[in-house]
């Protein structure tokens, strides 16, 4: 159990979060044909539009409402009516996601009530789905905001219903917002592999993974999950949730539609794979196939190979609560020591994890817990790299939003050799602190004279006797 600790601090020296309608927005990005309004300033929207350019590099569609002076005093009802018309006007998406910002949830907005204006102003665009969520950025992480997102997601997209099972290959997947493109490609293909079709809600790993495209320009997104797809998930055999903030849209997904389902904190580390791959032996009555036997294999043999480089390892955390826990569970189980451990929003999954204390702050508590437990790496986003350059420490980037380097968002973390990969990564970390000893010198030794036997010839030294 993990003891929990707030900063008492006035202000975030070092900011570590990524705000929650950033991680709305980024789970909106995931839908196909989607496109995500945040309520708010153009600077709400700009900001958040330029860590998603530089992180996916790619164009982002994302639009807001441009509240001015007047609309924060006046109210901004208007602008959302407006820019929803607009959007459908001439964009035409299936999905329109409004997200509030902390200056429409200041000024009091009701997005649910400005919805219903819409629909009764603008009946023609019936066919256009408006997802609102509430997401004030004074409040929670970008985890916290895209599980908000995807709660409000089943609530309007997926039909009540008790039809599961019509369709028995097929599983819906609930994927948290720690999961990076490239770990949505790799859940996909593990459950092929058995034979079962994936319903994954939402989709990053089909709209964010850096395809090239004939489109020149699209204002809406390329790839997701269609909404189709999304109103089809009460038929499937079972529901798969990876990460802790997502159990709330899995408990309303089954309470929906009657889809039972298997929970996940990560897909990290021999255990959680191995409960993963048994799921999906269980839901589709097949056996393990032998690639993913070969694979675990592959992890296991890693696993030696690394276990002297990781055991007793010193390492300092800082993420969002489901990628905290994911990258602590993988790292205690393989020896290592964490000797500091930072989120930027509390969840009730923290308490449970194998870590000694928990801090509730930003990157400049990681820097002073890191520095006095003599940590030996880093293991957080792109903003902690000043962190690792002061601390004279490698820095792991893992997390939203990486800047700094291209590809972060295509890696692949979870499954056995997403594992494998990042015990890799990690031991040859620890291997480049590892430096040569100075030759012994004994105490005892006599310092050697010019011209005797044990020193060096007097020709050497350019001396005339």
């Amino acid at each position: 159990m993990a003891e929990i600790v707030h900063s008492k601090k006035a202000l975030a020296v070092n900011p570590l979060k990524v705000s929650q309608p950033v991680g709305a927005s980024l789970a909106f990005l995931g839908l196909g044909r989607s496109l995500p309004l945040m309520h708010g300033s153009q600077g709400c929207t700009a900001f958040g539009k330029v860590f998603f350019v530089r992180h996916f590099r790619e164009p982002i569609p994302l639009q807001t409402t441009a509240m001015d002076q007047v609309a924060s005093i006046m109210g901004a009802d208007d602008n959302v009516v407006e820019g929803l018309r607009v959007l459908s006007e001439k964009s035409k998406p299936d999905v329109i996601g409004l997200v509030t910002t902390g200056l429409s949830e200041t000024q009091g907005t009701d997005i649910r009530r400005t919805v219903r204006i819409f629909r009764e102003k603008h009946p023609e665009y019936a066919g256009v789905a408006v997802v609102p969520v509430n997401t004030p950025d004074y409040v929670g992480c970008l985890e916290s905001g895209y599980a908000l997102a995807v709660e409000s997601m089943i609530d309007v997209l997926v039909p009540e219903g008790r039809s599961a099972g019509r369709r028995p290959k097929q599983v819906n997947v609930l994927a948290s917002g720690m999961l990076t493109p490239g770990d949505i490609e790799a859940i996909r293909e593990w459950i092929e592999a058995f034979g079962l079709r994936a319903v994954v809600l939402p989709d990053i790993g089909d709209s964010l993974d850096g395809h090239l495209t004939d489109a020149e320009f699209s204002s809406l997104t390329i790839g997701g999950t269609p909404r189709a797809e999304i109103e089809i998930m009460g038929e499937s055999a079972a529901t798969l949730v990876v990460g802790p903030s997502l159990f709330k849209a899995a408990d309303l997904l089954h309470a929906r539609t009657g889809v039972p389902d298997y929970r996940f904190a990560g897909l990290m580390g021999l255990e959680d794979c191995d409960a993963f791959t048994q799921a999906l032996a269980d839901i589709s009555g097949q056996p393990v196939p032998a690639r993913i036997d070969r694979w675990r294999a592959q992890l296991q043999d890693a696993m030696v190979d690394c276990h002297f480089m990781l055991g007793f390892a010193r390492v300092a955390l800082a993420a969002d609560p489901d990628l905290l826990g994911m990258q602590a569970t993988f790292l205690t189980g393989m020896g290592a020591e964490i000797v500091a451990a930072v989120s930027p929003a509390k969840h009730e999954s923290l308490a449970l994890l194998p870590v000694p204390k928990i801090v509730i702050g930003d990157l400049e508590d990681l820097e002073k817990d890191a520095r006095a437990g003599g940590a030996q790496v880093i293991v957080a986003n792109s903003h902690a790299a000043g962190t690792a350059e002061r601390l004279g420490l490698p820095l792991m980037r893992a997390g939203f939003p990486q800047y700094d380097q291209v590809g972060g968002y295509a890696r692949t973390w979870v499954g056995y050799r997403g594992t494998r990969q990042a015990l890799f990564d990690f031991a040859n970390l620890m291997l480049r602190q590892h430096h040569e000893l100075e030759p012994y010198q004994s105490i005892y030794r006599a310092e050697p004279r010019l011209g005797d036997n044990h020193g060096a010839p007097s020709s050497a030294t350019g001396l005339v006797h």
